[in-house]
């Protein structure tokens, strides 16, 4: 009988939700300069692996989606500046970044998964 393994020691577990709350904090701060936003997709992105099976792999996953959407919608927004709708869209993107951060950080303190 096999049986999947997941990590239920609440040393890992901790320390996976120390490294989800740093990359929150890391996607947070980036919302008003840039730098730390690829910091904290670049830190979810190497510790995600480790989580695996852990409640707050879902939230290191989030971490990275949200900075690969929100690259996406920067890009483009940059492209369609000229027609006016560029600033429109980088708003919105701001918008969707700061809601999926601050409902990450919630789940993130209430020991919940982040719905992927």
């Amino acid at each position: 009988m096999s049986v999947l393994m997941t990590s239920t020691s609440s040393s890992g577990n901790n320390e996976y939700k120390a490294h989800a709350l740093l990359s929150y904090i890391l996607l947070a701060i980036g919302l008003f300069t840039a730098i730390p936003l690829l910091f904290g997709a670049i830190w979810a992105m190497i510790k995600k692996k480790g989580a695996y099976g852990t409640t707050y792999h879902s939230h290191l996953v989030n971490a990275t989606r949200v900075f690969w959407w929100s690259l996406f919608w920067t890009i483009l927004g940059a492209f369609l500046v000229p027609i006016g709708i560029g600033y429109l869209i980088w708003c919105v993107a701001w918008l969707w970044v700061l809601y999926r951060v601050v409902d990450g950080l919630v789940k993130v303190l209430s020991d919940e998964p982040y719905p992927i």
